[in-house]
């Protein structure tokens, strides 16, 4: 079992309306950006699939099975459009 940890959630765009805020800090056990994402999915009905977000952790763009460490900030990037 992972230890829990306090992350830090940036929400953009589309997902930042789904979810009602932009940003918001919580507490997970999850071990990656893909369970973490997969965990907030459920929890507010968050309804993007994995293949058309990005994720950034700290700043960076990363894999979907990069891990995350208590204090980091992870950053939800769906397809934004233009016009």
């Amino acid at each position: 079992m992972s230890a829990t940890k306090t992350i830090n959630i940036k929400y953009h765009a589309m997902l930042r309306e789904q979810r009602g805020c932009s940003d918001e800090t919580i507490q997970t056990s999850s071990a990656t950006a893909k369970e973490l994402y997969k965990e907030l999915a459920t929890k507010y009905s968050l309804n993007f699939s994995l293949e058309l977000l990005r994720v950034a952790i700290n700043n960076e763009f990363r894999e979907w099975d990069a891990g995350i460490q208590d204090s980091d900030t992870v950053i939800f990037i769906p397809p934004v459009s233009g016009g």
